[in-house]
This record gives C-alpha cells, structure tokens and sequence, in this order.
C-alpha cells in the first residue's frame, strides 16, 4: 500500500504542476492577446475555469494524502490522551471517506453521468462537460484511497 501511496502522490503532483503550467500559460496568453493584440482569445476564459476547477479539486484530494494538509482546528484534540487522540484521528478518517463516496464518488458519477447522456458541451472549447466534472468522482476515489492509507498508518501505530 506504501508503494501505491509514493507512485500516486509522485503522479498528482506532476498533474498538479502541469495543470498549474497550462493554467499560467493561458492567462498570460489571455493579457498578452488583449493588450498586444486587441482582442481576447474565445477558448482563455473557459480553460482557465475548467483548469481551476481541475486543480482546485484533484489539490484537494492531494493535501488530503499528505498527513496533517488539511486545515484543522485541533487544539481539543491535543489536549486527549494519546490513545484518544488516536481513536479520534480514526474516526475522522472513517467519516471523510464516508464524505468523499457519498458526495464526491455518488455525486460525482452522477453529475457527469446526466452531463454527457443530456450532451452538455462547452460553448468554446466544445468539449463534453461530463468529462470535465470527471475529476470530482475520480478525486472522491483518491480521498478514499488516501483516507485508508492514513487508517493503515494508525493501526500500526
């Protein structure tokens, strides 16, 4: 699991920077096409948008794999015994990839399922919306993944 754990983070980001990359690219071409040029690119706003919501959602899913990335108010959780704290760090995993299947995973699959059977296309870039909101479930997966990697790292502990 290990193994899996090191290949996966090691392929998000490279995913991350590249998408981070094309995401730069493409603003800079947006200013430089509408101040040098005099007239934006049509394609610029749209794959910045889908961009941001690729990279905003798949770096969820990627903090969610380092331990601690997350934003947390643990300061009731450190004042528990150790024991405690580890029982509780359970359970909090537990209900994150309960989260991550039902919303992110259900959801997910659903939303891009009634996106591509209606046909939904976006309007410069034409590409099928349902495969832009694919990475909602396939991050939801990721969560999951990550959720019982930590849950495996507890137990041995």
């Amino acid at each position: 699991m290990h193994k899996t754990y090191d290949v996966l983070i090691k392929l998000i980001e490279a995913l991350l920077v590249i998408i981070f990359a094309l995401l730069t690219l493409d603003v800079v071409w947006q200013v430089v096409s509408r101040y040098l040029v005099g007239q934006s690119s049509s394609f610029t706003e749209e794959f910045a948008r889908f961009a941001l919501i690729w990279l905003t959602v798949l770096g969820a899913a990627y903090i969610n794999g380092q331990v601690e990335g997350h934003l947390s108010m643990d300061f009731l959780l450190a004042k528990l015994p150790e024991e405690k704290q580890r029982r509780s760090h359970r359970v909090i995993q537990i209900l994150m990839a309960c989260f991550a299947l039902v919303v992110m995973v259900i959801g997910g699959l659903n939303l891009v399922y009634i996106t591509l059977s209606l046909g939904q296309l976006s309007p410069a870039l034409n590409v099928p919306l349902g495969w832009v909101y694919t990475i909602v479930p396939l991050s939801g997966f990721i969560i999951i993944f990550f959720c019982f990697y930590h849950l495996s790292i507890t137990y041995k502990n």
